[in-house]
């Protein structure tokens, strides 16, 4: 169709409904092209544009969104990863390279997606109608997001584990002698730094009664020799498994409408258990040297590359571009909300938690620190070290143990729970936007989600299944979705362009020189340069994959590897099918490639933007 020929519409006729088939025969905001086709709501009483929108699901409320994209931003990593890598980094230092790095990529690549999914109002997958050859990209994340949820939400049910285990009148990591202790496990009032020497941390002592339950009590380490012997699921894990996958599933099952809800609570309580936490544990000894080693500034550490790589991966992984979540998230606002404000909102709102949360870690550490007589390096960890061992041990020392534990507890589950809705809704709402039948029953497509999760993770809940869980968080979302995100900010920046600039200022944002600079050079070349280091560190120690001293077998990184071509394959195996699949000259092949859908038309006249060199840097 000649678009031109229908623009001059003034008034309700036969002709305006012919506009409107046209319309919703693309599906990709085509009245917006021009604006002369659809007149402003302002400019007639029957002049408002008609968008394929109308019969697709919106957020409740303003506040579900944000707190949606709070509740997914913010996770475990925001307690257990950020508080000690600002203490291994210089301390308030650190901050340095973290803010850089979330001003020119996390920012705006955070803010890209929101605006995608906003404007087209579809999936990952289905966003890339504005240029085809890149739809692998959106299965690509949808996967990531896939293998992400088989282990995260293991971690989860741990979480419920200990909070059922913490309804006691003591806890049971509070001394030795139980079922699950070794002969040699020993009196956490008998170790001090005089014992540790040898340059021995507290932290990787592992025969405290905290350290113990983790790892026998909880895991049942002791009972596998290796990822080559995992063993059955255990059945208290399975049981917890189960409650997580079920309140995930009712979580999600009728859409935003039921998920916008669920994050009132889930988004929220970390934030009270965290102030509640940091009120206790500044009251405890110690807790002052904990919370000065944490803002100890050493700005000599930004001599050292590894510093800039941390903030680098940090500030990345926290934002959680890439996964579609973003995407899918923002699919469901409406068409003139400000997902610039709420871009600049979110991502704020996560690092500022990050750093919050460093005081309730360290001075609950230094508390510990001061208790064995040892410095804060010997007891500051990271990962399920710290809020699985270190911080329990340390709570079941204090009047009211059980109280501090459950509440500790509570936020941890939390934490997840929200997190993981994130990304199974990505998962959820990228192929049935993507696949009408899937849409037409999501509830049995949720259901069959959940429930595909549920069968894999019970390889994480063996008693080898740590090794197995080490694996996917190696391999699942490591160098593939920096992979995925670089290809995206790719095919936005440099094949849609100025297309999506345009689809900015009809949402009411007109993008400045930093934004663009950002999404053209500074964001893709962030990721490039972190794509490298990451395979060349995979590479390099992929022979020496560990769980602390265990040393996975060669085979087992030949699997994990597996794992992450399986979802970065699909980039270049799709761009080759879709190459193959339309006609025309190798020219005209490439044009329809790389040019969105609802412009196929200017292909066959010839008329390929994309074709065309401009020399206007100020057109970006």
């Amino acid at each position: 169709h000649n678009l031109s020929s229908v623009a001059p519409l003034k008034q309700c006729n036969v002709e305006k409904k012919e506009v409107e088939l046209i319309l919703v025969k693309d599906q990709n905001g085509v009245q917006y092209t021009s604006s002369s086709i659809i007149p402003t709501p302002t400019s007639g009483h029957c002049a408002g544009p008609t968008r394929p929108e109308d019969d697709r699901e919106t957020w409740g409320k303003k506040i579900d969104f944000l707190l949606s994209v709070i509740g997914f931003a913010v996770d475990l990593a925001n307690v257990w990863r950020f508080p000690y890598l600002c203490y291994k980094n210089g301390g308030g230092a650190f901050l340095i390279p973290y803010i850089l790095f979330l001003v020119i990529a996390g920012m705006p690549l955070f803010y890209m997606e929101l605006a995608l999914g906003q404007y087209n109002r579809e999936g990952a997958a289905t966003i890339w109608k504005i240029c085809p050859i890149f739809k692998g990209v959106g299965y690509t994340v949808i996967l990531i997001a896939l293998y992400v949820g088989f282990y995260y939400n293991v971690i989860i049910a741990w979480s419920l584990y200990y909070l059922f285990s913490s309804m006691t009148r003591e806890l049971p990591w509070l001394k030795c002698g139980n079922s699950w202790n070794s002969l040699n496990c020993t009196d956490p009032k008998s170790i001090n730094g005089s014992i540790l020497g040898n340059g021995t941390s507290y932290a990787k002592y592992k025969i405290t009664p905290a350290a113990e339950y983790y790892e026998r009590g909880v895991l049942h380490l002791h009972e596998s020799r290796g990822i080559q012997d995992l063993g059955l699921p255990r059945w208290e894990l399975t049981l917890c498994l189960v409650v997580v996958v079920f309140i995930l599933y009712f979580s999600l099952w009728k859409g935003v409408k039921s998920s916008g809800k669920v994050v009132y609570i889930t988004a929220t309580m970390p934030y009270v258990v965290l102030f509640v936490l940091l009120i206790r544990g500044i009251t405890l000894p110690g807790a002052m040297k904990g919370i000065r080693a944490y803002l100890h500034i050493d700005f000599k550490r930004l001599n050292n590359l590894e510093v800039w790589i941390d903030a680098a991966t940090q500030i990345f992984y926290s934002l959680g571009a890439g996964f579609g979540v973003l995407i899918a998230f923002a699919s469901y606002n409406k068409f003139d909300n400000n997902c610039y404000r709420d871009a600049l909102l979110t991502s704020t709102v996560n690092c500022v938690t990050s750093f919050f949360s460093g005081f309730a870690i360290f001075s609950v550490l230094g508390y510990m620190a001061y208790k064995h007589g040892v410095d804060i390096e010997d007891v500051a960890t990271e990962g399920a070290g710290l809020v699985f061992i270190i911080y329990p041990e340390a709570i079941s020392t204090l009047p009211g143990s059980t109280f501090w534990a459950i509440v500790f507890f509570i936020m941890l589950l939390t934490l997840g729970i929200d997190s993981s809705m994130g990304g199974m809704e990505a998962v959820i709402t990228g192929l049935t936007d993507d696949f009408k039948i899937l849409k037409r029953n999501r509830k049995l497509f949720t259901f069959a989600t959940a429930f595909g999760t549920f069968l894999i993770a019970l390889l994480c809940i063996t008693n080898g299944g740590i090794y197995v869980l080490t694996l996917f968080d190696k391999y699942a979302a490591g160098t593939s979705i920096l992979f995925a995100v670089l290809i995206e900010a790719i095919g936005v920046s440099w094949f849609y362009g100025m297309k999506f600039y345009s689809t900015l200022k009809m949402m009411g944002f007109k993008p400045g020189l930093y934004w663009r600079l950002c999404w053209k050079f500074v964001s893709p070349a962030f990721l490039l340069v972190r794509g490298i280091k990451n395979i060349k560190t995979s590479t390099l120690t992929s022979s020496v994959l560990k769980y602390d001293e265990y040393v996975f077998p060669h085979w087992s990184n030949v699997v994990g590897w597996g794992v992450a071509m399986s979802s970065m394959l699909f980039v270049p195996c799709y761009a080759i099918y879709k190459f193959l699949s339309v006609s025309g000259t190798f020219k005209e092949r490439i044009a329809y490639c790389i040019t969105p859908e609802h412009e196929h038309h200017l292909v066959a006249e010839g008329n390929v933007r994309q074709f065309k060199v401009r020399v206007h840097f100020c057109a970006f």
